[in-house]
């Protein structure tokens, strides 16, 4: 039986009571004895569990009894980590006045009446799970012990891209064809291309739109998706915005209005369709369909090939290959479980790990219309249970999301989702770790991936095997749980606010959206979270809010806020502060916040935090206190002069960004104490000067940076001395674009011996490249663009730079369609 999510909450539930600090919390508050009974009883049940996930499919009374037990396991860990949560409350209160002192012990959270309430809840957990256990008696399980789970070394998370797509050439050249002929139909000719779920309609439409004939033939090409909730306006805000995937909806006035919407394109448009659906086909069609076949046995094992192994690596691995062409088979030409399968197996050389893979029931089981694709499902069972905790819920996100991997860490991260065996890793390097193995095991698709960050999609196949192993604690777009929801996405534009569910006395994570102001969504919002007492996760983006709910100083388990794009939301009350778990706080886009709360300070355990903000200047003792950030954006913010001062004193900052801080004139001297500092930001100030702080500055040794970004600082004639020269060892990724006056690159350019990417855009006086960079035998990608004078010295062979970039095996030297997208 493979490792189950209700296995695995247990397991981290009872790491937590036997772990040494909560070990000190028992003495403190003299609850030794209760937790011994709590974690005893956790554990006997547990030994029970995996036989127990293994026949609840017989009944579904094991199957609710197996939920009860899992929602117990989720009380008892709110239960520990309120212990954690009255931790930060007196590390708070340290800082804090004598006033604030005072008002702590005559309210509810002085030590008495915690003690007193903890104990009673430690009570009612024992009895809770005395009962749970008394009850499984009568399923008679037995034992059981994980297995078939196949895990990847901590280095070998490298995701595998399919540069060349396998067995589609001759279908690429059809379409292409009846894209290019001409036709006397006054109405603009619709290709559906029609096949099962998986195999490969978007993967070939994808390779018609970028096929370099029908670039150049097309003035403009769109790519957008058609979910089911097809609504005309959305539809063409997406067709603007050029959004991707395939159509679902198959009703026929619908697409007759969105049609009539297209008609006014220019002469020689064309529209190609990819559907699952014969119906939604007849409907959209104007010309014949192209029915997809099954890729041949010949390219599936090919590609699978290519996905398990390393180049070369099969002729190693006779009796593996052997086995593969039996998983092949059953795969019977579905591209997309060729691909889950290599990639699942990409990991292992053990033949038994192959052979159980082959041999599976699912394998075997034909795939229906709309079903979950079997080898998905078989895929998704070998994965460890903390990776499928953090798959299942992101079902909470609507089909054809995007997702950037920032955002996605810090929700896993205020669920707590992040394990790790290594007791010094960052959660942030967790999720990222959590990412890439979603990604080599084909769970996610790297959607678009930036300089600086990238983004994730699911396929839809992927998204319904999510939604149907979330297990009903999930509620989103056009799915409703009816158990203990505990993840809710809700559209206030497309959902009435009467379809909200009323069971949310387990709800941790809440997303509500209302772009379109169709509802009171103040007095809405402060009736759901009024009955979600457990929250972690609260995001109202573009919500519209003019102030936020008073009751919100009551979550102490709130962990993530978003406010992101509130136009309306000038002041955020100071009780926020109050709220000691804190870890994500977003305010990107927020243009009209007058200033940040002044107790800031006391958000002792943020990581993430984004300011938007009219202020001209930061309190000092304010930002610089919280020593616990990781990351620390600011956008958008028009009228800031000038940071902290004291910046020194978050040691632990990893990512720093400035953008579109249009007055900031200098950065803070403290910033080249920033030891930790990985990623800086610099994007579109127009009145830094970052060359004042050269006679300021020394060089700092023993930095960790490892990309810098500068974009739109037009003072800049040379490279920050000071920035750079501590990190010549560290650093790999550096982008310089729009910058008018640069022009040079300083001598000191080839000691960066690490640098992989290096990009220059639009730096119209940089004449040349610095002497020595033939040196820099790390760099493998160089773009320039529209640097008139550099691109001329650097054309193949001939240029005079020519030698000093020759080594790169990844070169473009040109005009960029897009400087910031560029891949």
């Amino acid at each position: 039986m493979a490792q189950s999510i209700a296995f695995g909450i247990a397991g981290k539930v009872l790491e937590k009571l036997g772990n040494v600090a909560y070990e000190g919390i028992c003495s403190v508050w003299g609850v030794r004895k209760e937790f011994a009974k709590l974690k005893d009883t956790l554990a006997a049940i547990r030994a029970m569990v995996l036989d127990a996930e293994q026949q609840q499919a017989r009944t579904q009374e094991l199957s609710l009894w197996l939920q009860r037990f899992k929602d117990a396991c989720y009380d008892v860990e709110d239960l520990i980590d309120e212990f954690k949560i009255e931790a930060f409350r007196r590390q708070v209160l340290e800082r804090g006045s004598t006033k604030r002192k005072v008002r702590h012990f005559f309210s509810g959270s002085n030590p008495l009446a915690f003690r007193f309430r903890m104990g009673y809840k430690i009570k009612k957990a024992n009895e809770m799970l005395n009962e749970i256990a008394t009850s499984m008696a009568k399923f008679r399980l037995t034992q059981k012990h994980e297995t078939n789970v196949i895990h990847r070394e901590r280095e070998t998370y490298s995701f595998v891209k399919t540069s060349s797509v396998i067995g589609r050439d001759e279908a690429k050249q059809d379409l292409v064809n009846i894209l290019m002929n001409p036709t006397d139909e006054n109405d603009i000719p619709v290709r559906p291309i029609v096949g099962i779920g998986g195999i490969g309609k978007t993967t070939l439409a994808q390779l018609v739109f970028n096929e370099e004939s029908v670039k150049s033939h097309f003035e403009l090409r769109i790519w957008v998706c058609v979910t089911e909730d097809f609504d005309i306006k959305q539809l063409m805000i997406k067709i603007i915005k050029s959004a991707t995937d395939d159509v679902w909806n198959d009703d026929n006035k619908k697409w007759r209005e969105l049609k009539d919407l297209l008609c006014g394109g220019a002469q020689g448009s064309r529209i190609i369709v990819t559907t699952r659906s014969l119906d939604v086909a007849t409907i959209t069609g104007t010309i014949p369909r192209y029915d997809l076949e099954h890729l041949s046995y010949e390219n599936c094992l090919s590609l699978f090939l290519k996905l398990a192994f390393i180049e070369g690596e099969e002729k190693q691995h006779d009796n593996l290959v052997k086995i593969g062409e039996g998983i092949v088979q059953k795969c019977k030409g579905v591209a997309l479980a060729v691909k889950t399968l290599g990639s699942l197996l990409r990991s292992t050389r053990v033949q038994h790990e192959w052979e159980v893979v082959r041999d599976s029931e699912l394998v075997k089981l034909k795939q229906k219309e709309n079903d979950i694709l079997p080898a998905l499902k078989l895929s998704y069972d070998h994965l460890p249970w903390y990776l499928k905790q953090c798959f299942a819920f992101c079902s909470v996100f609507p089909k054809d999301f995007e997702f950037g991997h920032h955002r996605l860490t810090q929700l896993w991260l205020a669920n707590g989702f992040l394990q790790s065996p290594y007791e010094n890793e960052e959660p942030e390097d967790i999720g990222n770790r959590y990412i890439q193995e979603l990604l080599s095991r084909s769970f996610f698709q790297q959607y678009e991936d930036y300089l600086l960050f990238t983004k994730f999609k699911m396929h839809d196949l992927v998204h319904d095997l999510a939604l149907s192993v979330a297990q009903n604690e999930v509620n989103s777009c056009n799915h409703y749980s009816t158990g203990n929801v505990r993840h809710l996405w809700f559209d206030l534009s497309k959902q009435d606010a009467s379809q909200l569910p009323n069971n949310l006395g387990c709800l941790q994570s809440l997303f509500l959206f209302d772009e379109e102001g169709k509802a009171d969504s103040e007095s809405l919002i402060a009736e759901v979270i009024s009955r979600s007492k457990h929250l972690r996760v609260l995001d109202l983006a573009s919500c519209s809010l003019e102030q936020l709910p008073n009751n919100i100083r009551y979550f102490k388990r709130l962990r993530y806020l978003s406010l992101a794009y509130d136009g309306n939301i000038k002041r955020l009350p100071n009780s926020i502060c109050n709220l000691p778990s804190l870890e994500t706080l977003d305010l990107v886009g927020c243009r009209v916040i007058e200033e940040l709360p002044k107790d800031i300070r006391y958000l002792i355990s943020l990581r993430s935090l984004t300011v938007t903000t009219k202020q001209t200047r930061l309190q000092e003792n304010g930002i610089s206190c919280l020593t616990s950030l990781r990351r620390l954006i600011f956008s958008e913010c028009e009228n800031l002069e000038k940071l902290f001062e004291d910046i020194q004193n978050l040691t632990a900052l990893r990512e720093l960004y400035i953008h579109e801080c249009h007055n900031l004139v200098s950065l803070p001297q403290g910033l080249k104490y920033l030891t930790a500092l990985e990623l800086l930001v610099i994007w579109n100030c127009e009145k830094l000067d970052l060359i004042m702080e050269e006679l300021e500055l020394e060089r700092e040794e023993g930095g960790s940076l490892r990309k810098l970004a500068v974009r739109g600082v037009p003072k800049l004639e040379s490279l920050p001395q000071w920035i750079l020269l501590g990190s010549i060892k560290t650093l790999q990724h550096l982008y310089i674009s729009n910058l008018n006056n640069l022009w040079t690159l300083p001598t000191w350019f080839q000691h960066f011996t690490s640098l992989q990417n290096l990009y220059i855009i639009n730096c119209p006086k940089l004449s040349c490249l610095s002497e020595g960079m033939q040196h820099l035998t790390a760099l493998k990608r160089l773009r320039i663009g529209e640097c008139p004078k550099l691109n001329k010295r650097c054309i193949e062979e001939t240029g005079e730079d020519w030698p000093k970039i020759a080594h790169v095996p990844d070169f473009y030297c040109g005009d960029f369609e897009t400087t910031t997208n560029d891949k």
